[in-house]
């Protein structure tokens, strides 16, 4: 566990003297920045980095935060290519993932609409008067950021252009680059309903259409969906429609107008 003491002193040494003005400088940069002490826990984070994660409190961060401890960064193998940024060299880290669900656990942030985001990494040491290692500064700038919204709009097409086949979710939110679960929450936020009600209410939208084609008898229109005419979809229809499609069809035909949509 992190000396959360220590690192609110070490914080408050980055803002004394010569270290206040670097400090401000930081907090008003508009690209999101962490800085460490010397034992790799972060002793500052800038506004920039804060909103990006929806983050109120900087000391959920500051004294808790240690990037030779955060699992992502270990099981990633890169921990020795960060050591060399504190021990003096300058790193560069090109179209990293930032493990967006680690940092909505790690911190409880619910309301995070951004689905991935892929940055260029520079960690860099600052120096003393003795050439030694003082801090050592992260710098993040977004390459590309997908939000919900946009992420969603894809599998959305995604339903609407495969509404002929079985609903796979795993497979839809492959296509959205979500995780399974992370996908179904998102949906639902954005939709009001989970992606399987999208993909039946979609599907049922297009037997509708064809059941008003009189060419087709019934059973053909459900072929024409690949939907089985005596299986689970059929009796979906009615709890859907509020008619049979035998009634649907008829009524579409004018021999009634109370059709439940």
């Amino acid at each position: 566990m992190v000396n959360n003491t220590k690192a609110i002193q070490n914080k408050k040494t980055f803002f004394c003297g010569r270290d206040e003005l670097l400090a401000k400088i930081i907090d008003c940069f508009p690209y999101p920045i962490q800085v460490y002490d010397t034992d790799g826990t972060s002793v500052l984070v800038n506004r920039a980095m804060l909103d990006e994660y929806h983050v109120s409190d900087p000391y959920e961060i500051i004294g808790k935060y240690n990037i030779f401890q955060d699992p992502t960064i270990i099981k990633s193998g890169q921990i020795h290519m960060i050591r060399r940024a504190f021990q003096g060299e300058s790193m560069f880290f090109s179209d990293v993932r930032v493990p967006l669900e680690d940092i909505e656990k790690r911190y409880g942030i619910e309301d995070l609409d951004i689905t991935a985001i892929y940055q260029d990494i520079t960690i860099f040491p600052i120096l003393d008067d003795m050439k030694q290692v003082k801090y050592v500064v992260a710098f993040l700038v977004n390459r590309r950021v997908y939000r919900g919204k946009d992420e969603i709009e894809v599998a959305k097409e995604y339903i609407e252009n495969h509404w002929r086949e079985g609903f796979d979710a795993h497979k839809i939110a492959k296509v959205a680059y979500l995780s399974k679960a992370h996908f179904a929450k998102l949906f639902k936020k954005h939709t009001g309903i989970t992606p399987y009600e999208y993909y039946t209410n979609y599907k049922i939208g297009k037997l509708k259409e064809k059941l008003l084609d009189t060419n087709l008898s019934i059973m053909q229109a459900f072929d024409e969906c690949n939907i089985n005419y005596n299986g689970h979809f059929a009796k979906m229809f009615k709890n859907k429609v509020g008619v049979t499609p035998s009634i649907y069809r008829k009524l579409s035909a004018g021999e009634g107008n109370h059709i439940t949509h």
